[in-house]
């Protein structure tokens, strides 16, 4: 009987804006698998600028896990400007708290679906922060991930459409820590 992988037999390793010279590829490799059924989109295909705008902010986070030596899955963000957040907009009146992480992007390879990694990968990333708030956008064509988002603790609290060539997403913000 072949035994089954599950996220405890990966291992999670942490990276800085002064890694992403190290870990970029990876980054756009794992993407390009978890939407390859999506890649001739236009959008999907700027992903490479998305990473170097996020990994060029010096407080960048990010998370990858690796089953050996193949990168599974990764999550990364970076902390809001504090007071000046963009998702205040969708909520009246908004939180006190003001320190925010801007969860920028979860990927999991097709292969390592549907066995805890996207939790284990966004845990690895939002354990621990000094942040009182998180924020991250969810497709809105893709109820189950959002559905996933709302079992984390997080809450629908807008629509917002920040490029003209991008989807619509549910802006969905939770206090941490989560309740996983």
């Amino acid at each position: 009987m072949e035994s089954i992988l599950s996220a405890a037999d990966l291992v999670v390793r942490r990276y800085s804006h002064d890694d992403l010279p190290k870990i970029r590829q990876t980054l756009i490799d794992v993407h390009a698998d978890a939407y390859a059924d999506a890649m001739d989109d236009e959008f999907n295909q700027r992903f490479p600028w998305f990473v170097d705008n996020w990994g060029g902010n010096p407080a960048f986070d990010c998370v990858i896990a690796y089953d050996g030596d193949q990168a599974a899955a990764f999550a990364y963000g970076a902390p809001a400007t504090p007071r000046r957040e963009w998702w205040r907009e969708h909520v009246n009146p908004a939180p006190e708290k003001h320190q925010t992480f801007a969860y920028s992007e979860l990927a999991v390879r097709t292969q390592y679906r549907k066995m805890g990694v996207a939790e284990l990968v966004s845990r690895a990333l939002l354990d621990n922060r000094v942040d009182d708030l998180v924020v991250l956008l969810v497709d809105t064509d893709h109820p189950k991930v959002q559905q996933m988002y709302e079992s984390w603790g997080f809450r629908k609290v807008g629509e917002r459409q920040p490029f003209a060539d991008s989807p619509v997403y549910a802006v969905m913000l939770a206090e941490l820590p989560l309740g996983f």
